[in-house]
């Protein structure tokens, strides 16, 4: 263990261009379906998108998560497979017009990335009882989610377009790559090259939902408090 005072260093804010670079890949990162191109990532670039999303945060410093990388083109076809059963479950919870337009979306590109990766959770990583989950178990899930983020934000400046399929019945991928049980499977993401992606969100370009106002999720000392107003006594 370090001494407090020489584990400490000045803090800053950025330089305006490396400030910009930061927004610029939140705000234009995507979702990818159908626009990877078929070259393989460099293994360099898949260590520094692995490094950038062990670098997240995690409650407990607990590091919860795992990465398989999928490369066989036989395990990504039996990966779609399982999507597409999973998918035809999801589109008949959906009526009318909006089971057509479900229909309509591309929704994953898993066999035509590259690249698989599923992102796992292990809660037992550093026992029962972690610092900072004791009253939220599910706080070792959330901080898997900041790897993903991570990763995807590398991703976006690297030029590797990232799609996050979640239409699978977690039995199914655990069986397939071999997963423990008490292990939980957070993100199947495919990883490829683009060289286009869509200006807004692919959901909302199609049609299926748009950017919520921000001002209308932001609540000021209260659930549904709208700021200058006084606060219910």
């Amino acid at each position: 263990m370090r001494p407090i005072d020489d584990a400490v260093c000045p803090a800053s804010s950025f330089s305006a261009a490396e400030r910009e670079a930061v927004y610029h890949a939140i705000m234009t990162r995507r979702d990818v379906r159908s626009q990877f191109l078929p070259d393989p990532l460099p293994d360099d670039l898949v260590t520094r998108l692995l490094t950038a999303a062990h670098h997240a945060p995690s409650v407990g410093f607990m590091q919860p998560w795992n990465f398989i990388l999928v490369k066989s083109a036989e395990v990504r076809a039996r990966v779609r497979d399982a999507f597409l059963g999973a998918n035809e479950e999801a589109a008949r919870m959906f009526n009318g017009e909006r089971q057509e337009k479900y229909r309509s979306l591309k929704l994953e590109g898993i066999v035509q990335a590259p690249l698989g990766i599923c992102v796992t959770c292990d809660p037992t990583r550093s026992g029962s009882v972690v610092l900072g989950r004791t009253h939220n178990p599910r706080m070792d899930s959330y901080s898997t989610v900041c790897a993903i983020q991570n990763l995807w934000l590398a991703a976006r400046a690297e030029g590797v377009g990232i799609g996050w399929v979640s239409i699978f019945r977690e039995g199914d991928l655990k069986e397939i790559l071999g997963i423990p049980d008490h292990i939980e499977v957070v993100a199947w993401l495919c990883a490829g090259f683009v060289d286009r992606l869509y200006e807004e969100p692919e959901l909302a370009v199609k049609g299926w939902r748009q950017r919520v106002a921000l001002e209308e999720l932001v609540f000021h000392d209260g659930w549904g408090q709208v700021e200058g107003e006084a606060a219910p006594v």
